[in-house]
């Protein structure tokens, strides 16, 4: 079952109404219009990502929806509006590459932004990359591996990595910020081949900055190593089995 499945059991006969989708991509968005919507707002902070949506869209937009680019640091974003279903997909962790450290105001911001009555739907990711690989099993060693050289391969381009944080931390903070708890769960993860390509292929992508080519060189024959690992293993196993994502349902208190 996908998560965004997940989400439309929790919110079963209710409306979806006026819907934000407060971390848009292709993937969320792809979901937002197979569902039953007045109208709805797609917030990114990236312009890049703004096009791939929109390339997503086609022309599948009514009068009433928008697709915004913005930062949540922004205290005019949205100024005055509300919306009965609120979603933040895996916004949480990569709010680090637009506003740093500014994670834990992120759900206070929100909270203005969802109707009374409404709904807002969490999905985040556990974090894997502070895991020590030698204490995992294969698949386990494997997924920390590859984050970690991701997020090396990132760090020296000058990039900031996503930052993730548990599903605990993620609680204490919707229900400081004014929220009641609905529901919250743990999803086991099955990663495959479409996720070690996305993550080695960004490797790749951004050893072309450095100015160390030697040192690039290396990093790329270590991506290439690991991909070989990775898809044998996923060859044989099916998957790399380790983590979880998490979906939590709130509504304001």
């Amino acid at each position: 079952m996908s998560l965004f499945q997940r989400i439309a059991d929790l919110q079963g006969d209710r409306p979806w109404g006026a819907m934000l989708d407060a971390g848009t991509g292709r993937n969320s968005m792809r979901w937002l219009l197979s569902l039953e919507t007045e109208r709805w707002t797609a917030v990114t902070g990236a312009a890049s990502m703004a096009r791939q949506v929109e390339t997503e869209l086609g022309t599948r937009t009514r009068d009433a929806d928008r697709l915004v680019v913005g930062n949540w640091t922004d205290p005019d974003l949205l100024a005055g509006e509300r919306y009965d279903t609120v979603l933040a997909d895996y916004l949480l962790g990569a709010i680090e590459g637009f506003a740093p450290y500014w994670q834990d105001r992120l759900f206070e911001r929100l909270h203005g932004l969802v109707a009374p009555g409404g709904r807002l739907y969490v999905v985040g990711l556990e974090p894997y990359v502070p895991q020590l690989p030698d204490t995992l099993d294969a698949a386990g060693s494997l997924v920390t591996r590859i984050g970690r050289l991701r997020d090396a391969c990132l760090l020296l381009a000058g990039d900031r990595p996503y930052r993730e944080y548990p599903a605990p931390w993620t609680l204490r903070q919707i229900e400081r910020a004014g929220f009641r708890v609905l529901h919250a769960e743990q999803v086991p993860i099955r990663f495959g081949t479409r996720f070690v390509d996305g993550q080695l292929d960004m490797c790749t992508r951004v050893l072309e900055r450095l100015d160390d080519r030697a040192l690039a060189a290396s990093l790329q024959t270590h991506v290439d190593a690991l991909r070989m690992h990775a898809h044998m293993h996923i060859a044989e196993h099916g998957g790399l089995r380790h983590g979880h994502d998490y979906v939590i349902a709130a509504e304001p208190i």
